[in-house]
């Protein structure tokens, strides 16, 4: 799921973690990829950050349910900078897991947290949607 805003990175990723927080994510982890790729390949990449976002019922009830999908936990979601100066935030949709398991108890919380992770992306006011 993606959206791309007509705004400037470092002025989307707080505004991400605003919109996480409101659907009830934390952000767990934070990967610069940016300065990773500058530290340890001395490449120069365009912004771009990876944020490890979790709602810790959904995660909870996913786990209990099935242990092997902690693999696919956090959630990632991806800010980065466009060639044209664009932001996009990108989250891989959590249909995936239900996907991967057949369980009604998955389909719960995978639907659930794509309700949560559209709406906050819709709150970003986009100007694509995909």
């Amino acid at each position: 799921m993606t959206v791309t805003l007509d705004r400037a990175y470092d002025d989307v990723v707080p505004l991400v973690r605003d919109a996480l927080a409101e659907q009830g994510f934390g952000v767990l982890t934070e990967i610069d990829v940016r300065a990773t790729l500058k530290a340890k390949l001395d490449v120069d990449v365009p912004a771009q950050v990876i944020l490890g976002a979790c709602r810790p019922q959904l995660a909870h009830q996913a786990l209990e349910a099935t242990p092997s999908l902690g693999a696919l936990l956090p959630c990632n979601v991806v800010v980065r900078t466009e060639p044209d100066g664009r932001t996009a935030v990108e989250v891989i949709d959590p249909e995936a897991m239900a996907r991967l398991e057949d369980s009604p108890v998955i389909r719960e919380v995978a639907d659930e947290a794509r309700t949560r992770l559209r709406a906050a992306l819709d709150a970003l006011e986009p100007v694509e949607v995909a």
